[in-house]
């Protein structure tokens, strides 16, 4: 039987591994952020959220036509994702049995993990055959990252649907409530935190997404609110372009791709709050 110093040694020794790991992970984070921050500070300004590039030779010009075709993309991306992703989470955890259901998850286990840029051809594929070749729509990006969004949400909000207890369920059920009842009226809203983090997290994911984008948005350098006509821009390719190709003032371009990135960074965070803000509003009304 072990003495208590023994004890105490080994859990210290555990917790100060523990605590090790956790820094050690932190600081690849850390140095991202404090980098981008201090790159991206010097290129943000009034101009670069309002203005966009059109007729822009050199220095000045913004990248407020990058910012509204990322906001523009990555909702109608959601707005295709998300439902889908939560009804296909809901059939596999709620109805699905036997081998259809075994399907399914590998499935989307698989794609889960293909590549960008195959998501990108996918949907460029899929639209030049309906408009033909060289088509540049900024809904064809949505789809593309739809491709990308939509098992990231069916696995999150699976896994979140699988913690409901199932006593609710039950006493549901012993009510004479239907199932597609229960579910709405009891388990969607008992899942709803995590879902809405399975939603962010989907969103973080695509938000930042440049390959598939660079097949099918195109790049343009005004503002385009339409999804559905013309090219789009975004502030991953944004960047991109600005590193790749900066033009006779190298230092302005530069900064304008560091603070692109930044302002990436600054959506995802925005978007954590807002998910935080909507979540406590709706468990008050629940309550």
């Amino acid at each position: 039987m072990e003495t208590d110093w023994r004890r105490h040694a080994k859990n210290r020794l555990m917790t100060g591994l523990i605590a090790g790991a956790f820094v050690l992970a932190m600081i690849p984070l850390v140095s991202l952020v404090y980098e981008v921050t201090k790159r991206g500070i010097p290129g943000l300004s009034l101009e670069f959220f309002t203005a966009d590039a059109r007729g822009v030779v050199g220095e000045g010009g913004g990248a407020a036509h990058a910012i509204v075709g990322t906001l523009v993309i990555t909702a109608v991306a959601s707005l295709i994702s998300v439902p889908i992703g939560i009804m296909g989470a809901i059939y596999l955890n709620e109805y699905g049995t036997g081998r259809l259901r075994r399907a399914l998850t590998f499935f989307v286990d698989v794609m889960t993990g293909i590549p960008s840029i195959v998501a990108g051809l996918f949907a460029y594929a899929l639209f030049e055959l309906f408009l033909g070749p060289g088509i540049r729509l900024g809904v064809m990006g949505s789809v593309a990252l739809s491709v990308l969004m939509t098992p990231i949400v069916i696995r999150s909000a699976e896994e979140v649907l699988k913690i409901v207890p199932n006593h609710l369920r039950e006493a549901a059920y012993a009510l004479g409530t239907p199932k597609w009842k229960t579910i709405v009226k009891v388990v969607l809203p008992t899942a709803f935190a995590g879902l809405l983090t399975g939603v962010m997290i989907a969103i973080a994911r695509i938000v930042g997404e440049t390959a598939p984008l660079l097949v099918t948005t195109g790049v343009v350098d005004s503002i385009n609110s339409d999804p559905f006509n013309g090219r789009m821009q975004n502030l991953a390719v944004y960047a991109y372009n600005e590193y790749r190709s900066p033009g006779v003032f190298k230092q302005a371009a530069y900064d304008k791709a560091w603070a692109a990135a930044l302002t990436l960074i600054a959506i995802v965070m925005l978007l954590n709050i807002l998910a935080r803000l909507v979540y406590r509003r709706c468990k008050t009304e629940i309550r």
